[in-house]
């Protein structure tokens, strides 16, 4: 359960639990918490545990230079770490950075690793019961592996061919393809989930977690049926906040576990995971020529140009180009 925010005072006095707090009172992701804290403490430690209050654009340009210069981190990865310090100046002790001197990062950004559709049903074939189910999502779908695990069971919608992924990256709701090839395999997967749901509830649990503005705005929503997770686990756990037991959805790591071990028995050597099946849920429909606008909505960017690296993984061979020495 180590998506569910842990406890925290009621009334904190240390400086980590008040930022914590000070996150959580913004409404945004426990994933967002947890990388700007960890950025944050990174940031008190190497500047030998100074208090952030005591700091400022010095001890910022500093941090980001070193984090470039002697940990050679990518341009993504200094600009998280610039997002969560300005976050923690801006917002939590309203200081103004100014404008900012470090030396940014040179590691260029790299292309996404993609699978063919081949190599892409290879890997899922070597799956299999609900880890094939969730891997064939984030690439039927353009899901995360996040998304796919915290399914619920509303989030499938037949009626309309589409899911709806609500518990994403930043919070925000999208709409996507529902492949009708899983059809069949997500009505049996629901029907397993409300089995087991209606067993919870005989005896005495049945309770699904909710992010605690849902679970206030609707107090009888934790026992609906919609509500329970499309991949329950296979126990009960206790939740840290609530102090009750309750089933959650199966981990993300196991899901990475298996699609590991499906690529190493599958023989496609390529720095792959999880995600890369949604790359490749991207770079396929591109392929097939879907329009990029389409793409960006499935794949819940905000930016278009996100959504447009993905046209520089299409192979030069597939814009009608061939090389010299094939020429006849």
């Amino acid at each position: 359960m180590d998506d569910i925010p842990g406890p925290l005072p009621l009334q904190p006095v240390k400086f980590m639990d008040k930022f914590r707090a000070f996150i959580r009172s913004r409404q945004l992701a426990y994933r967002t918490e947890k990388t700007y804290c960890n950025w944050v403490k990174d940031f008190i430690r190497f500047h030998k545990m100074a208090r952030p209050e005591s700091m400022g654009a010095a001890e910022v340009d500093q941090y980001l230079s070193y984090l470039a210069l002697q940990r050679s981190a990518s341009i993504n990865t200094q600009k998280t770490a610039l997002n969560a310090l300005a976050f923690l100046y801006r917002q939590y002790l309203s200081r103004d950075l100014g404008e900012l001197n470090y030396s940014p990062s040179s590691r260029p950004r790299t292309l996404p690793v993609v699978f063919s559709h081949t190599e892409a049903m290879t890997i899922i074939e070597k799956l299999s019961g609900v880890h094939k189910l969730c891997v064939s999502l984030m690439y039927g779908s353009g899901l995360r592996v996040m998304e796919a695990v915290r399914l619920r069971i509303q989030d499938i919608d037949l009626a309309n061919d589409c899911i709806i992924a609500r518990e994403t990256k930043g919070r925000k709701w999208r709409r996507t393809l529902l492949p009708s090839s899983l059809i069949d395999a997500l009505k049996l997967q629901i029907e397993y989930a409300l089995l087991l749901h209606k067993r919870d509830l005989a005896d005495g649990f049945g309770a699904v977690y909710l992010p605690d503005a849902l679970a206030r705005k609707y107090p009888s929503a934790p026992t609906e049926p919609g509500w329970q997770y499309l991949f329950p686990a296979a126990h009960l756990a206790m939740d840290p906040r609530a102090n009750i037991k309750r089933r959650h959805h199966i981990g993300e790591q196991q899901v990475q576990r298996a699609v590991k071990m499906a690529l190493r028995s599958s023989g496609i050597f390529k720095k792959a995971g999880c995600h890369t099946f949604r790359h490749s849920f991207a770079t396929n429909l591109l392929r097939a020529g879907a329009d990029i606008r389409n793409i960006q909505e499935m794949m819940g960017h905000n930016d278009l140009t996100t959504t447009q690296i993905y046209t520089h993984v299409v192979g030069i061979q597939e814009r009608g180009l061939t090389s010299p020495l094939d020429a006849t």
